[in-house]
């Protein structure tokens, strides 16, 4: 029989496609199965390719719900799979509405390029998928709580652990059953949060392994810390009411946008506000996955469960409005009194955000609150760059609102964080694997890996295969 095998897909060399293959016993699992993300017709055709037929992968273990780690299931099943998906409960909910959102968004990018071909004579192109796709994707979830060891498939044992990244974050624990000589024990991370963050639990300690896979995304980077935040925020919004103006806070539907609104309670709760001012949710797959939020309490840390019970709930209060049509959206335009508006998306790409910023971007009262990475080219890094003008629909606005970036909220670990969860496992591993990283990441990480113990720490590219023995 062959040798257990480790194959590389997605999220090697970069940081979006999260995939990588375990074969053994007969059997093969994916870590993942994410979608790639970047320039519009490369993504698109990484997209449609996988490693091996659909009907080849016998199961899938899924680390969490972003879109990057989860957003291909649905063309996997396309192309043939019918195994189980193993999840904890709360990525098993999330994934129902972030599924279905990436769907309405594949079907409406088809069809508004499809109407440009069609005028050039071009043939039509095919959605990535569609809600049918996703309708048999979500049957085929299996949930698991953390520390609950399940097999996999026959000979492939798996274990979940907290990774403290969003809700329902987990890292996995693998072990593969060797007809002769010890189990193989594989620890993959998903991606790592951090100490301190809000609402989620710290990351669990790593199983002990032969081989480790480890996100790299900050390898290089020292992102602040989340001490502080707090008093920062409330900085921000005191300003805005001073002025008698508006924050605008463009943030992704799920994870950053809790956040938010979760520190505005607790702010409004201690006195900290100086005037009390509505915060609207304006997304409404930011509504859908706060009611996420809110239905799994058992993901929460000791802070977060305290400030519930205190205060009877962390989302929702007399001051927090969840819009849910256009309608009321665009009527938010219509009210002079400070307010804060929560809206994605996250880079200022798309959605209603982007009305919110043509309506507000040039009134020197506002405020335009950055609180997450925003990527070369997005109009969030015009921003950040504090620009003169932007170009909103096509049309330029004079940015004239205060603009304030808190960089403290990053959900993933930093360099220094990376080292602190990996190091414990350095005597004990025989090979590491760095992913979710660009190489600049990733090289240093493995510098850094090599120099408290790790014996072998490799950089996989696409296509690349390791014998685990």
């Amino acid at each position: 029989m062959m040798k257990p095998r480790l194959r590389f897909h997605g999220a090697a060399g970069e940081v979006t496609g999260s995939m990588h293959l375990i074969e053994a016993n007969g059997k093969t699992v994916s870590l993942d199965c994410g979608l790639f993300q970047g320039k519009r017709k490369h993504a698109n055709e990484k997209n449609r390719l996988f490693p091996c037929k659909g009907s080849q992968i016998d199961a899938v273990v899924l680390s969490h719900a972003h879109i990057d780690h989860c957003g291909r299931l649905p063309r996997l099943v396309h192309e043939g799979f019918n195994g189980p998906i193993y999840a904890t409960s709360a990525t098993c909910d999330l994934v129902k509405i972030l599924l279905a959102d990436s769907a309405h968004i594949q079907q409406e990018d088809a069809a508004y390029w499809n109407r440009k071909r069609v005028k050039r004579g071009d043939a039509p192109i095919e959605p990535l998928y569609a809600q049918e796709d996703v309708e048999k994707t979500l049957k085929l979830f299996v949930p698991k709580r953390l520390r609950e060891t399940f097999e996999v498939v026959p000979g492939i044992h798996a274990r979940l652990h907290e990774a403290g990244h969003m809700l329902g974050s987990a890292g996995v624990a693998l072990t593969l059953d060797q007809p002769q000589g010890n189990p193989i024990r594989i620890t993959f991370t998903g991606d790592l949060g951090r100490p301190d963050l809000a609402i989620l639990r710290d990351p669990a300690l790593l199983p002990e392994c032969d081989y480790l896979i480890s996100e790299s995304t900050y390898g290089n980077r020292m992102s602040p810390k989340p001490e502080g935040m707090h008093e920062q925020l409330a900085k921000v919004i005191n300003g805005a009411i001073e002025r008698g103006g508006k924050v605008i806070i463009p943030a992704f539907a799920v994870g950053r946008t809790q956040v938010i609104v979760y520190f505005y309670h607790q702010l409004l709760h201690a006195g900290l506000i100086k005037k009390r001012i509505p915060i609207i949710v304006d997304s409404p797959l930011a509504s859908k996955a706060t009611e996420i939020f809110r239905q799994h309490p058992e993901i929460f840390d000791e802070e977060a469960a305290g400030f519930k019970k205190e205060a009877g709930a962390i989302f929702r209060s007399d001051m927090c409005e969840y819009t849910a049509s256009v309608e009321d959206s665009k009527a938010l335009q219509r009210r002079d009194e400070s307010m804060i508006i929560v809206s994605a998306s996250g880079m200022c790409e798309a959605g209603r955000i982007l009305h919110h910023l043509k309506n507000n971007v040039s009134n020197p009262r506002n405020t335009i609150l950055i609180v997450g990475y925003q990527a070369a080219h997005t109009l969030g890094r015009r921003l950040v760059e504090k620009q003169k003008d932007i170009r909103i629909f096509g049309k330029k606005y004079e940015v004239r609102a205060h603009l304030k970036t808190l960089n403290g909220f990053s959900g993933h670990a930093n360099a220094e964080e990376l080292l602190q969860w990996t190091t414990p496992l350095a005597k004990t591993t025989k090979k590491a694997f760095l992913v979710h990283g660009e190489d600049d990441q990733r090289e240093m990480m493995a510098e850094n890996m090599k120099e408290k113990g790790f014996a072998e720490v490799h950089l996989p590219n696409p296509g690349d295969v390791f014998e685990l023995t």
